[in-house]
């Protein structure tokens, strides 16, 4: 081989190897993104009353207390969502029937998030849900890894979420002596 020959392929080596050494690497680890629950609001209605309550835009129900019998008083939290200090966006869809109040379940869809409630009369009234889902920068938001609180004393019990937590359903049996537990999950957005 030539001396011109060999030195082309040297040169042509050591651009190759040069071009190798300063390309960049290839990001290695995925966005960890941090999901805030954040309380905005309480409000407070009648229990019996039939107010159709719905949390405020950009809002989900992360908690409820109630006092006394369907006379007694209903308080609901409401919280946004943060996602790496960005509000999520709260779309809210339609009410739905959980039945008469004295046997009621209700869960929401994959990936829905309780927004309102309502109830009329007594334990053989009905309960109704808003439900909405939850966006961010055009994502929508998981609803993962729900759970359930252990029974409460309807006429004497207030529940709110844990950290990163959403109510997503609802139980109760029998009057203001009977039981009440919720349903929470978790709130993800997958990278």
């Amino acid at each position: 081989m030539n001396t011109s020959k060999r030195a082309l392929l040297a040169a042509t080596a050591a651009a190759a190897l040069a071009t190798l050494t300063v390309a960049p690497a290839a990001a290695s680890a995925t966005t960890v993104n941090t999901v805030e629950v954040q309380l905005q609001t309480t409000s407070t209605v009648k229990e019996s009353s039939g107010a159709w309550f719905t949390c405020p835009a950009n809002q989900v129900m992360t908690g409820r207390k109630h006092s006394g019998d369907e006379n007694g008083y209903t308080t609901y939290s409401c919280s946004r969502i943060l996602i790496n200090g960005v509000q999520a966006d709260v779309e809210a869809r339609s009410w739905v029937s959980a039945g008469r109040e004295s046997s009621s379940l209700f869960e929401t869809n994959e990936n829905e998030i309780i927004i309102g409630r309502q109830h009329k009369g007594d334990e053989d009234g009905y309960t109704n849900y808003r439900i909405g889902a939850l966006f961010w920068q055009g994502k929508q938001l998981r609803v993962t890894s729900r759970i359930w609180t252990s029974n409460m004393k309807e006429s004497n019990h207030s529940a709110s979420v844990s950290p990163y937590h959403v109510m997503t359903g609802r139980s109760h049996s029998g009057d203001e002596n009977g039981y009440t537990k919720y349903q929470y999950a978790a709130v993800t957005l997958d990278s």
